[in-house]
């Protein structure tokens, strides 16, 4: 009876391993895009952006709870980011800002876990906005309703707070960038400069008069790299770029609906190679310049699909985790370096993409 059944599948099942080995060979020697991945821009222009995975809760990273797990400790909700706005990133370590909780939302790619800090006491947060890490993994957080910048050491013990509650400050950003703490202050229109070895202590700021350039009209986010200050002025619909002594050098965008204008840039970031990511919420993408302020492309869009955005606000790029997020790059591509950007709303709170370039061909 056995060998009757063998029998009848066997042209079904030489059918089936057919059909599999063709899609699978197509699969391998078609074009970069057939394999069902999201592509920046699509083919056949040249790819740039490829987006890889989503992550919104701890099962993202850590994977669902087994079975044995289950019956060893009953049913584990997952831990869940909630509303994130800005984000940043430090050796195996994802920061984020969550506003949904009051506290942050830290990930840890080594040891696969997402938790939530909700600090208390001295450290209790109320509105965290913009986060950003020194060279000792220290976590400075601005806090618009605190009206503070709260600084903790890498292991979530609180350190001290940058401001006074009783004045106009309110910080909506903030970056650290070797022995200065930059913090934008969207309610005095400016960006004032701290000394990390002096904890308090006013050492300058940036914006100038109502009218002119320079002048601040609300800055929103902030980002510093190889002695350049880049700020987004949500106000006045631009990147505003700086030198490290408030020197004005010029402005990235313009107001409007086209390319390489906005309508609402919030976060942004730079790369090595100085090109600058700006999150557009009204637009809901992320517009990409070069150093001179070109616009080089641009990615994302409403959402309808995993990899589109939904009221986008903040975005940092990464060099350092590029060996978890591996697994996710299209076979074609090389992963340069990994960009995050936070969605409020939606299914996908943060969208994790590849700044990706094609594989040489190696010679036969």
């Amino acid at each position: 009876m056995l060998k009757i059944v063998r029998s009848e599948f066997l042209p079904f099942l030489l059918v089936s391993f057919l059909l599999l080995f063709f899609s699978c060979s197509v699969q391998k020697t078609g074009l970069p895009g057939t394999t069902g991945h999201k592509f920046y821009p699509p083919p056949p222009d040249t790819t740039r952006i490829q987006y890889l995975t989503t992550i919104s809760t701890s099962d993202d990273i850590s994977g669902e709870q087994s079975g044995f797990s289950r019956f060893l400790f009953g049913e584990q909700e997952p831990v869940s980011i909630v509303k994130p706005y800005g984000i940043t990133s430090y050796k195996d370590r994802i920061y984020i800002c969550d506003t949904g909780i009051g506290g942050i939302v830290i990930i840890d790619l080594i040891k696969g876990t997402l938790r939530q800090f909700i600090p208390e006491g001295k450290g209790q947060l109320q509105l965290p906005l913009n986060c950003d890490t020194d060279s000792d993994g220290n976590l400075y957080i601005a806090d618009g309703n605190r009206r503070q910048v709260v600084v903790f050491d890498s292991d979530g013990n609180y350190l001290y707070a940058l401001g006074e509650k009783d004045t106009t400050f309110r910080p909506t950003g903030v970056a650290v960038a070797g022995n200065n703490i930059w913090v934008a202050s969207i309610s005095d229109h400016r960006v004032y400069k701290y000394k990390k070895d002096e904890p308090g202590v006013l050492a300058g700021y940036i914006g100038g008069e109502p009218g002119s350039s320079d002048y601040l009209y609300q800055p929103a986010s902030i980002f510093c790299r190889d002695g350049l200050v880049f700020v987004s002025d949500v106000g006045d619909y631009r990147v505003k770029v700086f030198g490290e002594d408030g020197s004005y050098t010029r402005n990235i965008g313009s107001y409007g609906n086209s390319s390489g204008q906005f309508m609402r840039p919030k976060g942004l970031t730079a790369d090595r190679e100085l090109n600058t990511y700006v999150v557009d919420a009204a637009f809901e993408n992320v517009q990409i310049f070069n150093s001179s302020g070109q616009l080089l492309m641009y990615f994302g869009g409403p959402y309808s699909s995993p990899g589109d955005m939904w009221l986008p606000a903040g975005v940092a790029v990464d060099y350092s985790n590029l060996d978890y997020f591996n697994k996710y790059v299209d076979p074609e591509f090389e992963l340069q370096y990994l960009v995050y950007v936070t969605n409020q709303y939606g299914p996908g709170k943060i969208g994790v993409y590849g700044f990706v370039k094609i594989k040489e061909q190696q010679p036969r």
